[in-house]
């Protein structure tokens, strides 16, 4: 029996359609992983939300999360949402509510309508004492305005009372479980009883989403496998408080790669704490290359580049790969509309001859440029077939020139 190779495939979770007009995302069924993000801007601003909204779709969000905390910021949700669609941006709008949430959804009926999908946490939605009427308000107000609704435990801000029913029946055990095992079941119980009393008001399986965070990689790993297996609800995942650059990068990758090896997730979204002045859309852009490195969805042309060693002292290499790469991204708005399956080509840029013209010839379009000591030219391929050879000082102008030129002739426009 040869190595088997590829996803495993997950029990067909629910589709739940978020929709905003004629335009929707559908989460789960045997649909696409679904890439979305979250704004930081303060939502009361709503021209300002609007444009970051705008910055973070282009980049590829297909939802977009926005923090609607206060009556100031409900009220501008309607005008956020009038905005983008004039800006001709229609990706749904998610609401993220804590604390207050069924008084501003309450209040603000507008804004309740111009959201497309609620979030909700069922630990912080209130006291023990008025939790379950909070929360049925919410679910109610949802299901009045046909709105899909995530349930998001998290263990930051984690139902104290299931938390304590659990750790009780913990100390009845024979053998009891381990800390770890107890925080996992109180997430997963507190995720399936918020779900079930959801559908218990009225609410649809098919317009619920469930999510578990943690900020821990193999806590999350746990969490998730355990709650696939005892559900069929679309899952969302993400390592809550990934962390800020590589830290957060690598910390979320490891976790929803396993996962999503296994078929578990429906929709990510990648916690990054942004450099500061940083872009807030290097999160869709982390979401959108884990999926593609796994071969689970296309976004934009790849580049294949080497890492650079003693025979690459020149920076030549690595500023057109750069270049090339952040040239393909930007197109790409453009191109998806007009070139069909060019998201899915490889270019490769290469820094000396012992592995260019290998990894050229592999790739769509290739170039192999000298290395420390090598004669100055730089073949390029084109099919895996040497078509020319560069020299002199233009020769990133004349590649993106040789790649631009590839896309117009061997990309079928989109009907």
């Amino acid at each position: 029996m040869g190595v088997q190779v590829g996803i495993q495939v997950r029990n067909t979770a629910h589709e739940v359609i978020v929709r905003n007009g004629a335009h929707q995302i559908i989460i789960g069924g045997n649909h696409p992983v679904v890439v979305q993000s979250m704004t930081n801007t303060d939502t009361a601003d709503a021209l300002g939300t609007a444009l970051q909204v705008k910055a973070l779709a282009q980049a590829g969000s297909e939802l977009v999360r926005i923090t609607v905390n206060s009556p100031e910021a409900a009220a501008a949700v309607p005008y956020i949402r009038e905005q983008l669609d004039k800006m001709g941006v229609h990706t749904p709008l998610v609401g993220d509510f804590h604390y207050n949430g069924h008084k501003l959804l309450s209040e603000h009926p507008d804004c309740a309508q111009a959201l497309s999908k609620y979030r909700i946490n069922p630990g912080n939605v209130g006291s023990a004492a008025t939790r379950d009427d909070k929360f049925a308000q919410m679910i109610e107000i949802a299901a009045k305005y046909d709105k899909a609704v995530r349930i998001g435990v998290n263990w930051g801000s984690l139902d104290q009372s299931v938390l304590a029913r659990i750790m009780d029946e913990n100390h009845a055990r024979a053998t009891p479980w381990t800390a770890q095992q107890v925080m996992v079941e109180a997430l997963i119980t507190s995720a399936l009883e918020s779900a079930q009393s959801a559908q218990d008001l009225g609410l649809p399986a098919n317009r619920i989403v469930i999510s578990c965070k943690v900020s821990a990689v193999q806590d999350l790993i746990a969490t998730y496998k355990a709650l696939a297996g005892r559900c069929d609800y679309a899952l969302h995942l993400g390592l809550t408080e990934a962390g800020m650059g590589s830290k957060g990068i690598v910390a979320s990758t490891a976790a929803l790669a396993v996962l999503l090896q296994q078929g578990i997730g429906d929709t990510i979204r990648i916690s990054l704490t942004p450099e500061p002045h940083g872009k807030r859309e290097k999160e869709v852009i982390v979401a959108q290359e884990i999926l593609q490195t796994m071969g689970l969805r296309q976004f934009t042309p790849q580049v294949i580049a080497c890492p650079g060693c003693g025979r690459t002292t020149s920076t030549v290499f690595q500023e057109l790969a750069s270049d090339i790469q952040n040239y393909l991204r930007a197109q790409m708005p453009v191109w998806k509309d007009v070139y069909a399956g060019v998201e899915s080509m490889n270019v490769a840029v290469m820094g000396c001859v012992v592995n260019g013209p290998g990894e050229s010839k592999h790739a769509n379009i290739g170039i192999s440029l000298p290395g420390t000591g090598e004669t100055p030219v730089a073949p390029v391929y084109v099919d895996g077939v040497r078509t020319v050879t560069l020299k002199g000082d233009n020769i990133a102008v004349e590649f993106q020139a040789i790649v631009e030129k590839y896309v117009h002739e061997r990309y079928g426009k989109v009907v």
